[in-house]
């Protein structure tokens, strides 16, 4: 299906960078130094005129993989001026939501107004086994967490009785910037993350199958009184901008390998139908590297936008092994020569 782009409805698109600060056996980097060189590129793409850095989160990885991106995002709010800071995701089912609530209400004020968060459930098991929380408490550890977030972000005062937290008589401050606190996100897989999303009213980053995650959420997004063209879609969808496929991109392959390999065991070690929900459907929605030169990237970009109804689309910034810098040429002849077009598209 076409999502045709309806401007008096639709949000417009926005574009950027998710980082996860791997840092795997090999590297020449220390994490101090990988960690400085990120901050200094994001500070540089804020400059380059891209609307988005995303955080992404797991713990208990040899290789550094991002546990906490709360004080990541701290250093980029007091480093940027217009560039907007999310995850993708946090997991929710190891947060304490009243104290995240607090710290975003932080960083909304430090960024006047530029925070979002992205949630979704998690499934690695050595994370629950990590956290020695039960994994079949995901779900209503993850609900009751949004619907904390939710009404802590109005600046008044609530009380709040669920299976997971309790909480008398509190009131967050200092109050978010944005009215109605940081837009919140959340992850789905399958037809059932899809819908609670919905139920939930948030925005959508979906994996999988289109058929799948894409439309329940439409449809009960739709049921709910609420236009879905008017919620936003995120995704990373990576892309490199290269007049040399064969020298630029088979380091980037290696860096993916790496990944999928990690992940690949996290997924058989979690026996349930998680790898399923990834690949399966008749309408998969492509996550992969989008190779070539700007004219190339700009088609593809725009096919897979128009094909998905995406809003919001980010890239790799810093692949694993690899220097931030090593990725520069592609972010500054993305925003001269392929961002002003889709913007002017969308």
């Amino acid at each position: 299906m076409l999502y045709r782009w309806h401007m008096s409805v639709r949000p417009s698109l926005r574009v950027g960078a998710c980082y996860d600060f791997r840092n795997p056996p090999g590297s020449p980097l220390t994490w101090p130094q990988l960690y400085g060189a990120v901050l200094d590129q994001i500070s540089w793409l804020d400059e380059l005129g891209y609307d988005l850095v995303w955080f992404t989160e797991h713990h208990f990885v040899d290789d550094g993989y991002l546990p906490s991106w709360i004080p990541v995002a701290g250093a980029v709010a007091s480093r940027t001026r217009h560039i907007r800071i999310s995850s993708d995701i946090t997991l929710m089912p190891f947060q304490e939501p009243l104290r995240l609530a607090e710290d975003l209400a932080v960083l909304d004020n430090i960024s006047n107004g530029r925070m979002e968060i992205g949630v979704g459930m998690g499934y690695a098991l050595h994370e629950f086994h990590g956290f020695n929380i039960p994994r079949p408490q995901r779900v209503s550890r993850t609900e009751e967490g949004v619907e904390v977030l939710q009404r802590a972000f109005t600046g008044e005062r609530f009380s709040f009785e669920g299976k997971r937290f309790t909480y008398n008589d509190v009131r967050v401050t200092p109050t978010p910037v944005q009215e109605g606190g940081p837009p919140i996100w959340m992850a789905a897989m399958g037809k059932p993350g899809a819908e609670r999303a919905a139920r939930l009213g948030l925005h959508l980053l979906p994996q999988g199958a289109a058929d799948q995650v894409l439309e329940p959420w439409r449809e009960a997004t739709r049921s709910a009184g609420v236009d879905p063209l008017s919620r936003r879609v995120g995704i990373i969808r990576p892309w490199l901008v290269t007049d040399d496929r064969d020298r630029d991109w088979p380091p980037i392959r290696a860096a993916e390998r790496y990944k999928a390999g990690i992940y690949a065991d996290w997924l058989t070690d979690s026996g349930d139908n998680v790898s399923l929900q990834l690949t399966g459907g008749a309408d998969p929605i492509p996550q992969t590297w989008v190779v070539g030169d700007e004219d190339k990237v700009f088609n593809d970009m725009c096919e897979f936008i128009d094909a998905h109804g995406i809003t919001d689309v980010v890239t790799w910034g810093c692949p694993p092994g690899f220097h931030p810098e090593q990725m520069n040429e592609n972010f500054e002849r993305f925003a001269k020569g392929v961002l002003p077009r889709l913007r002017k598209r969308y």
